[in-house]
């Protein structure tokens, strides 16, 4: 089974793109600085900025500061990476699928991220101890991206078919990794003491609520890693939306692209997992929002659905620890509940086209 993409979206002028990207960055900053000064204690977006950039204001408290630099500013931080990360990490593996379809949690790499890291935080203290001990606190991460990075790549040995990646195998791969990995875990799950399974609860829904400045330096190294590498990706994702012999005749190492996207999408997903728990279908939207506004030039594709992505995280996450307070609600429920009709109307947009 085969999807047609059918036609692609005409690009926006240049002038348009530099505006929506401009305007998209706005209203990431203003949903940051918005998130930063929502909670229990309300701080207006005046005092925010005050207490962003130190300047004197009467009116903003030592206390208002604590809470800013302390509570809210890691955890909006925290959320803008990670959404960017995720919608990043959506775009390189739809380039390299050639599908709107492929997510990194769709397909299984966010579930091959969460069994390695459900391992570690099994296993670490018994039969992982050395690894642990020399690794420590990049255990986690590692083991993450390591689960992610082996995933992708069973997904992207399976689903190639006569030299050609076949969508309907990837997305069966996918179904089908997602199933063994969750066997995994709930095996895992089931040797955990009571403390892990108090750990693992918190994070195999997806959370921000323990972000601190600490945990920044889990998901830092996938971030800076996508910065340096995606501007030199840009152009020859661009040649493989027409084809891999295509891409060749361009002068496009077409296998170094791919195992460059492999790495960076496992990188990214299984840091995000590792620090955030599992929070789908930002991967998913993101991209798919981004091609709708500017056509599907990578050179901006990339740098919006990160915008958007880290707006869509962010202002979730508003949501979730606001909707129901005092309780928090697992950010990964909220995308789930708004990310899947997505992904069935994106399906049933398929299904007439191929009608």
């Amino acid at each position: 089974m085969r999807f047609d993409p059918g036609p692609a979206p005409r690009p926006a002028p240049r002038r348009a793109r530099g505006g929506l990207l401009a305007v998209a960055l706005l209203v990431c900053l203003a949903t940051a600085v918005f998130a930063i000064g929502v909670g229990a204690v309300r701080i207006p977006p005046a005092q925010v900025l005050a207490g962003l950039f130190g300047w004197e204001d009467a009116l903003l408290s030592d206390a208002m500061r604590t809470v800013v630099w302390t509570v809210r500013l890691p955890r909006v931080l925290q959320g803008l990476l990670a959404g960017a990360v995720l919608a990043t990490a959506g775009v390189l593996l739809q380039a390299l699928f050639r599908n709107p379809l492929a997510d990194p949690a769709l397909i299984g790499v966010s579930a091959g991220a969460a069994l390695g890291a459900v391992t570690v935080i099994v296993l670490g203290a018994t039969w992982l101890a050395g690894l642990a001990r020399l690794l420590d606190v990049w255990t986690l991460p590692t083991a993450a991206f390591a689960g992610a990075l082996t995933t992708a790549s069973v997904v992207f040995a399976l689903a190639r078919r006569d030299g050609l990646l076949d969508p309907g195998t990837m997305l069966l791969c996918g179904i089908a990794i997602n199933a063994l990995t969750g066997a995994g875990i709930g095996l895992l799950t089931y040797l955990a003491t009571d403390e892990q399974l108090r750990n693992l609860t918190f994070w195999s829904l997806g959370s921000l609520g323990a972000a601190t400045w600490g945990s920044l330096s889990g998901i830092t190294p996938a971030v800076l890693l996508i910065v340096v590498a995606v501007p030199w990706l840009m152009r020859p994702l661009n040649a493989l939306l027409l084809g891999e012999s295509e891409a060749l005749h361009l002068g496009v190492p077409v296998e170094r692209l791919k195992r460059w996207v492999v790495v960076l999408a496992a990188a990214g997903a299984g840091a995000v997992v590792a620090v955030c728990g599992v929070i789908g279908f930002i991967g998913l939207i993101a991209p798919h929002a981004a091609r709708l506004l500017a056509g599907p030039d990578h050179r901006v594709v990339l740098p919006l659905s990160a915008l958007i992505g880290a707006t869509l995280l962010t202002a979730g996450d508003l949501v979730a620890r606001t909707a129901v307070r005092p309780a928090e609600l697992p950010i990964g429920i909220l995308t789930a509940l708004l990310g899947a009709p997505f992904f069935l109307w994106l399906l049933r947009g398929r299904a007439r086209e191929a009608a």
